[in-house]
């Protein structure tokens, strides 16, 4: 079972935690994370591009020049694909391009996504996050102190405004709690930073 240190926002190290081998220790499946990723980029697109098609295009109902005899193409319209100003082959329409993933899939992305912020060591455990106050700098600072540098994912154990709202103004930091955590944020932040108690609820939502 992967053991890791649990540490203060002064980035000292209070203690350990030994993590669940089947939640933190599952075999990276690349391929199921890709699908997972890609499922998800898919059901975030609105698909509400639209362009016309030739039928649509207004004008082009006068033959452009007689059939035979001038030397060029023979044209039907000058709406035709070809022409300036003309109607899109293949036009896109508004669709919805939603679908849905095996529950089994998901979870099994889901693991594999903490696994590899385990067995590339970018996760950090704290043993609380708590701030009497929406203070950006002082968010800023503890970030500071644990040597984030980098994108962040701050995962908390329950609703905490003023943490949240901390969060809010550093760019590259996003905040979330156990139960809106999804794969891509997992893998698009290169750090994961996580609660004590938020650790205890994914080991018990993914067991």
């Amino acid at each position: 079972m992967p053991k890791i240190d649990i540490l203060n926002i002064n980035g000292e190290k209070v203690d350990e935690l030994v993590l669940s081998d089947n939640v933190f220790g599952a075999e990276v499946n690349e391929h199921v994370l890709y699908e997972v990723v890609k499922n998800q980029l898919a059901n975030k697109r609105q698909g509400t591009q639209s362009a016309k098609t030739r039928s649509e295009v207004r004008g082009g109902g006068r033959k452009p020049w007689r059939q035979k005899g001038t030397g060029r193409a023979r044209q039907g319209s000058t709406r035709s694909p070809q022409w300036v100003g003309g109607g899109i082959v293949f036009a896109p329409k508004p669709r919805d391009y939603r679908y849905t993933l095996p529950k089994k899939v998901r979870r099994l992305a889901m693991k594999c996504a903490l696994s590899s912020k385990v067995q590339n060591k970018e996760i950090i455990v704290l043993d609380a996050l708590n701030m009497e106050a929406p203070k950006t700098k002082e968010f800023a600072k503890i970030l500071n102190n644990l040597k984030v540098e980098k994108k962040a994912l701050v995962v908390l154990g329950e609703n905490n405004k003023n943490v949240i709202k901390s969060a809010s103004n550093i760019e590259g930091v996003t905040t979330a709690q156990v139960n809106t955590i999804n794969v891509y944020d997992i893998l698009k932040h290169d750090a994961f930073i996580i609660t004590k108690d938020a650790v205890e609820k994914v080991e018990e939502v993914y067991a």
